[in-house]
């Protein structure tokens, strides 16, 4: 596998423990358990903006889509989709976090129309991210050329990003640490709830 796929697949599985921690969360709020705090789906909906929104979605239109686009016709549905989830995803986003305001405003009573926006946000990630790891991925690696993925694997590794800096990167190390750290066991190592 390309060093660029490796490193999309590496910010999926980030993006997915945090979708994962959103996930368990819901359905424990759901189940009648207690969840952690308003900070800890802040410092969560906060990452999947801040990286996958505005970092790694548009890696993938600029550099994989695009090449894959020059060098066959037989992805055009499938990217098509995929762009459209893109920026579905964002919209999606923005009604998760309005219902996140919600709850965290209006108490319990708000908590069950908060975690139906997760679990409906969490499945459609999830299946985004299978749609480009089990199609878009061996279709690249048959159609792409040496050429094309010199090109792909150099603008990861430099993480030229149109609009990400270094700055940004290390803030988002942070954040997901911070994530970590406050988040509650079993999906973080913060205190039980």
């Amino acid at each position: 596998m390309h060093s660029s796929l490796r490193a999309i697949e590496s910010e999926h599985l980030s993006i997915a423990s945090v979708l994962a921690g959103l996930a368990h969360f819901a359905e424990r709020g759901l189940a009648g358990g207690n969840v952690p705090d308003a900070r800890v789906f802040r410092a969560m909906l906060q990452y999947i903006d801040l990286f996958a929104e505005r970092m790694h979605h548009p890696k993938e239109d600029a550099y994989l889509f695009a090449r894959l686009r020059d060098r066959t016709h037989d992805a055009d549905d499938v990217l098509d989709r995929l762009q459209s989830d893109h920026a579905y995803g964002l919209g999606a986003l923005r009604a998760l976090e309005q219902a996140f305001l919600h709850y965290e405003e209006g108490g319990a009573p708000f908590f069950a129309a908060f975690a139906q926006e997760v679990t409906r946000y969490v499945a459609f990630y999830r299946e985004h991210m299978r749609l480009e790891e089990t199609v878009v991925f061996p279709l690249a690696e048959r159609e792409l050329t040496d050429e094309d993925w010199s090109a792909i694997d150099a603008a990861f590794a430099a993480h030229q990003d149109p609009l990400a800096s270094p700055a940004q990167e290390h803030d988002l190390q942070a954040l997901f640490t911070r994530i970590v750290t406050i988040t509650p066991t079993p999906i973080g190592v913060g205190e039980e709830v």
